[in-house]
């Protein structure tokens, strides 16, 4: 299988008045050609801050640095500032978070969508409009004459993740990045995107990393999951492996908090306790351990090293030295 996107030893920080705060500290994964992979972690554990540091879309007073950062081949640390926009904008595509804050309010829909067809595949304004209008078709807009020329406050929620996802499709590209695509989307909308997502790769064959916090999307989305806390990669895997498998209490505790149709109907779900590290002050050791049950004193001082439980799997716990105590999975 073809490598389509590598990472190695990714390290982003911000410099604030107050201090440096390490958001993503020395994370490394890679992704193969039409793969599905997904990303979870609860909110601030590095997930969106590594995306945005392989994209180049951080604000100036971020430091990234990196041992590799290849995509198809191109070094993506040693290119021109036009390269590497050619990059992002017709191999990688990236839809965000928040479609009313990332598309601008100013434009209407046939700008926004046009733009990346006119600067990066050289279209000409007819050839651009007629190429919108089949893109707003392909993610289901209906009437999509007259939404071109809306702004996107005139949309519903769903109809504006949809007209983010026509932008980040418009060129085709290798890889779309996914950023909570269906977050502040009710149940029905969220399924059609979701839906949506899955066509669109099926088609183009394209790679998709999906970064969420809901564990069932995953499920259903991808074949690959990395579990991120406290800016590193604590675990990766299979679906099959991350769900079935799972050796991280953090990967225990997240699986602990999903609904299963097999509880009884009044059971109470078991959320992880405490609170999430200081990035300003991130601990010495494993950055899950002042919250974990099963944490050593060998946790507290040192970061675990990646332990390779298979040639998918792999875990960063002291539970799982040869002389760790034998905990059973908290599930």
């Amino acid at each position: 299988m073809k490598r389509l996107l590598e990472v190695e030893g990714l390290t982003t920080n911000f410099h604030i008045g107050v201090g440096c705060v390490q958001a993503v500290r020395g994370v490394s994964f890679h992704l193969d050609a039409g793969e599905s992979l997904g990303i979870v972690g609860e909110s601030g554990s590095g997930k969106s801050v590594t995306m945005m540091s392989i994209m180049g879309l951080l604000p100036d007073y971020a430091q990234v640095s990196a041992d590799a950062i290849r995509f198809d081949g191109a070094d993506m640390l040693h290119l021109s500032a036009g390269e590497f926009r050619r990059i992002r904008g017709d191999g990688i595509g990236m839809i965000f978070q928040d479609p009313m804050t990332s598309l601008n309010p100013l434009y209407t829909v046939e700008d926004q969508i046009t733009e990346p067809l006119r600067i990066h595949k050289n279209m000409k304004r007819r050839e651009a409009r007629q190429a919108a209008l089949e893109l707003l078709r392909r993610v289901e807009i209906p009437n999509p004459e007259a939404r071109l020329k809306q702004y996107p406050h005139e949309l519903s929620g769903g109809m504006r993740q949809r007209v983010m996802i026509a932008a980040a499709i418009a060129c085709t590209p290798k890889l779309v990045i996914a950023d909570e695509p269906t977050t502040a989307l009710d149940v029905t909308i969220q399924a059609q995107v979701l839906e949506l997502l899955q066509h669109l790769k099926s088609e183009s064959n394209s790679s998709i990393i999906m970064i969420t916090h809901d564990l069932g999307v995953i499920a259903s989305m991808c074949s690959r999951i990395l579990v991120m806390y406290g800016g590193i990669i604590c675990e990766q895997g299979t679906v099959r492996e991350i769900f079935y498998e799972p050796k991280h209490p953090y990967t225990w505790g997240l699986l602990r908090s999903i609904p299963k149709m097999s509880q009884e109907r009044m059971g109470k779900l078991i959320p992880i306790t405490g609170t999430p590290p200081d990035m300003l002050r991130p601990p010495k050791g494993c950055p899950f351990a002042p919250r974990c049950p099963h944490a050593m004193p060998v946790c507290r001082a040192y970061l675990a090293p990646e332990t390779a439980l298979s040639e998918t799997h792999r875990c960063a716990c002291h539970l799982l030295h040869p002389n760790a105590p034998k905990i059973e999975r908290g599930l």
